[in-house]
């Protein structure tokens, strides 16, 4: 089963992910902001992250660096989901280290989509 982490402030964002990957074989485990997000990493060891980039405390743009500079997390893909569209918000998502960048709104496959090339990686 494939443990993954979800950052997200937003109740419906974060419920939209879970009813995509209920059905799958995903163990999902959910923060509210980016510094239980960060607590989350440091305690247990996760196949993917799902991060929201505009959340409370710390964003994830500031997580998803975190991980990919720490030799312990360095290689767990991160996907950002986010409304930030510019194609500056976009480079500078792949400037820290995301392996996948989705635009809210999104369809399901998009997150599937995003899901398996990571997986694959």
């Amino acid at each position: 089963m494939v443990k993954v982490l979800i950052a997200e402030d937003s109740n419906v964002d974060a419920k939209y992910i879970e009813s995509i990957l209920s059905n799958k074989e995903y163990n999902l485990v959910f923060a509210k902001d980016g510094e239980e997000a960060e607590n989350l990493l440091k305690q247990e060891k996760f196949d993917l992250v799902i991060l929201d980039v505009v959340m409370p405390k710390k964003n994830g743009f500031q997580i998803c660096r975190e991980i990919k500079k720490n030799d312990e997390t360095k290689d767990i893909p991160v996907i950002l989901v986010t409304s930030k569209s510019e194609d500056a918000d976009k480079f500078w998502g792949k400037m820290q280290g995301a392996d996948e960048y989705i635009i809210k709104p999104f369809e399901p496959i998009d997150l599937l989509v995003a899901i398996k090339k990571c997986l694959k990686k």
